[in-house]
């Protein structure tokens, strides 16, 4: 990973979103601009230099990983450190303007910063500078996330094996977990969604303690952590002989995600990929059952822009990854969701998700 690159180029944009130095505080900001995969810091970036400040915890890992900033091990918090740094000598390197991360920061914290900062620095809320540079990856990401996909999605073979009627949801994502760990997984991208029979109507129906039914949809929503970056990747069965509507809901479902998956290029905007999927719901009478956007960011975490729903207006660009997941789910009968990853290329995109989309019976 070229962090050194990542923080040269965002020192670039500091004079011209008028900010004299960026306190980032982000954890996977951090670690996308300097390597640190610790879970305490704070990076301080002006145009000319950075300086990432962690506690004694860490003072071995930061000197291993950080590339590219200066270590200052501190005994207090890293942000108010970094407070004391600008303090002391920052007003002399001309560093009043000081953007911060407001989305990540708590009103304890922006509070904490405020009071240890002397006069005539001025806070201000930095536009999403490493959000979107995030947005676009690079080559080692790209084959990060597809080793991450390549090991999550060999999961489902083991889902397979454990989905029958009786058997608890919590129980089929317990072996799910306990085998993307023995794979080698750091640990799973987000909590197992294992829904099953009615409960499968759940978007986010999270494994619980209900038994899988003699007959009905199971949707298997899972992920894995590989290297720090993020899977994910929906499938869902059917428990027992379907029956015609199901079979035309899971092929309208089917329908919408090919078809949103075959839209994505670039230039095209990703309000357009959602109606592409919408539309084809729309038409099989089923869009007010699509209750969520199309798809969205992952790398190294889950939920990253661009967000693929209606009302965007980000355009697709060669390196995005993103998710292609339209989904229906009837309130009382069950839910339907198929969820690819797939990487922008520089004329259409690459699909990163091998599994079969055929509709499997158990």
């Amino acid at each position: 990973m070229d962090h050194r690159g990542r923080l040269k180029r965002l020192q670039s944009e500091l004079h011209h979103n008028r900010l004299d130095a960026l306190l980032v505080t982000h954890p996977a900001n951090i670690r996308y601009l300097c390597g640190f995969t610790g879970s305490a810091g704070a990076l301080l970036i002006s145009q000319s230099r950075s300086l990432f400040f962690t506690d004694g915890r860490y003072t071995q890992q930061a000197r291993a990983e950080a590339q590219g900033p200066r270590v200052v091990i501190t005994r207090s918090s890293p942000l108010v450190a970094a407070a004391e740094w600008l303090t002391a000598k920052g007003k002399k390197q001309g560093l009043r303007n000081l953007g911060i991360e407001g989305e990540h920061l708590s009103v304890a914290e922006r509070g904490k910063l405020g009071k240890t900062l002397t006069s005539g620095f001025r806070l201000r809320e930095a536009p999403p500078l490493v959000e979107r540079a995030r947005m676009v990856k690079d080559a080692d990401e790209i084959n990060c996330l597809r080793s991450a996909v390549l090991l999550g999605s060999g999961l489902f073979d083991r889902a397979l094996e454990v989905i029958r009627p009786g058997v608890k949801e919590i129980e089929v994502a317990a072996e799910l977990e306990y085998a993307a760990r023995r794979a080698g997984a750091e640990a799973m991208s987000f909590s197992t969604i294992i829904a099953s029979g009615e409960r499968s109507a759940l978007p986010h129906g999270r494994a619980a303690m209900a038994a899988i039914p003699p007959r009905g949809f199971v949707v298997c929503d899972f992920g894995v952590i590989l290297a720090g970056y993020c899977s994910d990747m929906t499938r869902t069965v059917h428990v027992g002989s379907p029956t015609e509507e199901s079979c035309r809901t899971y092929g309208a479902v089917r329908e919408a995600q090919q078809a949103a998956v075959q839209a994505v290029r670039p230039g095209v905007r990703v309000a357009e990929v959602d109606g592409v999927a919408r539309n084809i719901l729309k038409k099989n009478k089923l869009v007010r059952y699509f209750t969520h956007s199309t798809g969205h960011g992952v790398g190294l975490e889950i939920h990253e822009p661009p967000r693929i729903a209606a009302g965007q207006t980000e355009v697709l660009q060669p390196g995005m990854a993103i998710t292609i997941e339209p989904g229906a789910y009837v309130p009382g009968k069950g839910g339907v969701r198929i969820e690819d990853m797939v990487v922008v290329t520089e004329h259409g995109c690459e699909v990163l998700t091998p599994t079969t989309k055929e509709l499997i019976t158990i």
